[in-house]
Parts: C-alpha cells; sequence; structure tokens
C-alpha cells in the first residue's frame, strides 16, 4: 500500500480536493450536531513541534479526539529530536509508534525527510516554505460563503511568505488567480514554489492588486524566525496595510481573510478584520474540520 503524505498543496489531485470538501463539510455537520463519529479509533497522532502554535496544535489534537483517536504533543526541547537525532532515525522510530504524524517546523527538506523514512502519512503543520493545511481551511470557508473558487481572484497583500506560496500551488490545482501585492525586498521566489506560473500576477500597488478581487488575504508581517527583522518589515510594509480603502475597490461580495495571529494596525486595520466582510474566525475554526477530514482521508482512504 502506497502511503499518502500532505507536505505541501502539490500533494493532492483536483478529484482528492473535491473529495476533503465534500468530507469536510460532512464532517462538520456531523460536529455541529453534537453527533458522534468515530472512525479514528484506537488510532494515534504524534504532534511534533519546533515552532510554537496555537491553532495547530488545538485544531489538530482537539480534531483527532473528537474522531475517537488520541494525540500526543512532542516538543523539539523536550525530544531527542532536538538533541541532534538524525531525522531518518527519529521517523523510523516514531512511524512504528503511531498511525499518522503531523510536524510543525522550519525547513521543509525536515518533513520531506521524515516523510521518506515514515511507515505512515506525514502532514506539513507549517514550514517555511508551505502551510498546505491552512490553504485548504481557507478556501473551505469561501467556498461555504460564496461556493466555488474556480476562476475567482485572490488579492495576497504583504510578505510573500509560506502561506502565499501556498496559495499559489493552490491556484494552479483550482484554476482562480492570485495578484501578488509585496514590497520589493519580500517577494516570493516563484522558482522555488514548484508551480507553472500561469495563474498570478505581480503588483506594485496593493491598491491595484486588490481591484475586482473577491478574496483579499494577507498575514502578519514578521514571520516566526524573522523576528530580527521586525523594525526593517515594519518600515518597509507601511504602505500594505489592508484596510477599508483596500476592500472597496475589491469586489463588494469580497471577504477577507488572515490565518492569524492578527496585529491590529500593522498588516490590517481592525475596521476590516473585525468588520462585515471579515471570515477570519470561521477560516480559523475550519482547521478543525479540514483537518479531520485530512486525516481520516490519510489513513482511511475514501469513506
Amino acid at each position: 500500500m502506497t502511503i499518502k503524505h500532505f507536505l505541501e498543496f502539490n500533494d493532492i489531485t483536483r478529484d482528492e480536493f473535491d473529495y476533503l470538501m465534500n468530507r469536510t463539510r460532512d464532517i462538520k455537520a456531523k460536529f455541529k450536531r453534537y453527533e458522534p463519529y468515530y472512525p479514528l479509533q484506537d488510532r494515534t497522532l504524534v504532534m511534533i513541534f519546533e515552532k510554537a502554535s496555537t491553532r495547530t496544535r488545538l485544531s489538530f489534537e482537539a480534531g483527532m479526539h473528537q474522531l475517537g483517536g488520541s494525540a500526543i504533543y512532542l516538543n523539539t526541547r523536550d525530544s531527542q529530536l532536538g538533541r541532534g537525532e538524525p531525522v531518518e532515525d527519529a521517523a523510523q522510530v516514531i512511524s512504528r509508534m503511531c498511525d499518522i504524524v503531523m510536524i510543525r517546523t522550519y525547513e521543509q527538506e525536515i518533513v520531506e525527510r521524515f516523510a521518506n523514512h515514515s511507515r505512515v502519512p506525514v502532514i506539513n503543520g507549517l514550514t517555511n516554505e508551505y502551510h498546505p493545511c491552512q490553504t485548504l481551511a481557507d478556501i473551505f470557508t469561501f467556498i461555504e460563503h460564496r461556493g466555488d473558487i474556480q476562476g475567482k481572484t485572490v488579492a495576497w497583500v504583504g510578505d510573500g511568505n509560506n502561506v502565499c506560496a501556498t496559495w499559489l500551488q493552490a491556484a494552479e490545482l483550482l484554476d482562480f488567480k492570485v495578484n501578488i501585492a509585496t514590497p520589493s525586498d519580500y517577494n516570493i521566489d516563484v522558482s522555488k514554489v514548484n508551480i507553472k506560473g500561469t495563474h498570478h500576477e505581480w503588483f506594485a500597488d496593493p491598491m491595484k492588486a486588490c481591484e475586482g478581487a473577491d478574496i483579499v488575504t494577507t498575514d502578519v508581517w514578521t514571520s516566526m524566525g524573522f523576528e530580527d527583522e521586525n523594525k526593517a518589515r515594519r518600515k518597509a510594509f507601511a504602505d500594505f496595510q489592508v484596510d477599508a480603502e483596500m476592500m472597496a475597490v475589491a469586489n463588494p461580495e469580497a471577504v477577507f481573510m488572515h490565518c492569524l495571529p492578527a496585529h491590529r494596525g500593522e498588516e490590517v486595520s481592525a475596521e476590516v478584520i473585525d468588520g462585515p466582510q471579515s471570515v477570519v474566525w470561521d477560516e480559523a475554526e475550519n482547521r478543525l474540520h479540514t483537518q479531520k477530514a485530512l486525516m481520516e482521508f490519510l489513513m482511511l482512504g475514501r469513506k
């Protein structure tokens, strides 16, 4: 049996994406009805964290319990992984003692090396390069609110980071467009994103990027691991705050997204994130539901 991993958005096909969206809808409906559903009874998820987290840990841990399984938290400070044990050795040991692994770390290479030596599915909970679970939840949220994302336009305003990279992969798979507006020194290197490059456009002016957009989304200006750059980044990103003026030039039905945590007054104004077009709280909750569908799929296949 071939083990399927989810290390970047490209790891799923369009058909698998459609399946995951349908399963997410059904699993969320069960959750809202307080209907017990335990397909992962006696299954164990190991969560390995090198980067701190609120939503990732909570959504995976709660999700695994809600599906009848159990979750074990490992921090690299408290395990041999943080004391120099080769990733390959850790993968072989850990994957013999559990049914699925989620890793939140710095380099994408780490999750890839782990997956190459794992006996069980591995999920990327975030790396410097990609954040596929976040984009899975974001798109499900858009579908809930506005329907099919095919042919739509996403305006990415701010840092050309891991979430931006994942949106670019999703755009090619699902046939929508990403307008990218970043300061010149913080552009995303598309050559490293593993895409053909036919579904995005660059904008120096974030207002232009937002014109007619169906989703306006952003992230913090300083991601984990780049704290030393905070002062320089605040200066470089001064004109890239998503505010009411940007939302006003977007599609009147546009939604605002943010993967959180957010800094009001920096990458987004309070008026926008707390306003009527914001879907950030649904977006955060949907991490739970999409990841439950994902774990079920990776361990049990199609239901």
